[in-house]
């Protein structure tokens, strides 16, 4: 499955088990990073980034750093504020319509 040098890889997403998997793949020691990944036909950066993340999910990253169920309700409330903005601009567009009409 080697690609040509220069292009780009389909961007697919992966599962929280199958991550944590990875990771527990590359921890048991009988293989390197570069091996799993190769294995599992992934970057070894994404790799990598899932090892990161998975230490800080086990309370062993840097004390700033956000975890899996903080990110993910971080992208959740960024969403939602998102929506609230959007449903607040068309209630004021409607407020003023309506008050212009009664005029």
């Amino acid at each position: 499955m080697d690609k040509p040098h220069g292009t780009r890889r389909t961007r697919r997403s992966f599962t929280k088990e199958f991550k944590a998997e990875a990771a527990r793949l590359c921890r048991v020691g009988d293989r390197s990073i570069a091996q799993v990944a190769k294995d599992l036909d992934l970057t070894e950066t994404s790799l990598r980034a899932w090892l990161k993340q998975a230490d800080v999910d086990r309370g062993n990253g840097p004390p700033d750093a956000l975890t899996t169920d903080e990110r993910d309700e971080l992208t959740r409330l960024r969403r939602e504020t998102r929506q609230l903005r959007m449903e607040r601009e068309i209630l004021k567009k409607a407020a003023a319509f309506f008050a212009k009409e009664n005029t």
